[in-house]
């Protein structure tokens, strides 16, 4: 049976436009996009692009771990940067949370994104 379901969590940011957190269908995630956003004050955490991808990563995490999920069974990453210069900072980052079971990822470059953030990441994966 396909079933579908809206993720809401209070673990990760509230959306601020009109789509959702994310989606469940059957078991696989399909996360919005997620920005450096503070869950408690609702801004950016910090300017630091490095600042700012830990956030995104960590906001992702509990978005994927609020559906009993984890970043081990994220299959795809789409990142969006607004600085293609900070890609080697991006990969070294990166080695923080996906040790050596790296996801599909495509990185791309952007002219703005949510909040002016400088960085924006979602995801697929299963639960």
């Amino acid at each position: 049976m396909i079933s579908k379901k809206i993720i809401k969590t209070d673990k990760a940011p509230k959306a601020i436009g009109a789509y959702s957190q994310g989606v469940i269908y059957n078991n696989f995630i399909f996360t919005s996009g997620q920005i450096p956003i503070n869950i408690k004050t609702g801004e950016l955490i910090s300017d630091i692009f490095e600042d700012q991808l830990y956030q995104v990563l960590k906001n992702l995490k509990n978005l994927v771990e609020s559906e009993k999920s984890g970043l081990d069974k994220i299959i795809k990453l789409n990142v969006y940067l607004t600085d293609l210069n900070n890609f080697n900072l991006l990969n070294k980052v990166f080695l923080d949370f996906f040790n050596n079971d790296f996801p599909a990822r495509s990185v791309v470059e952007v002219s703005r994104l949510p909040k002016d953030s400088q960085v924006e990441i979602d995801a697929i994966c299963y639960r």
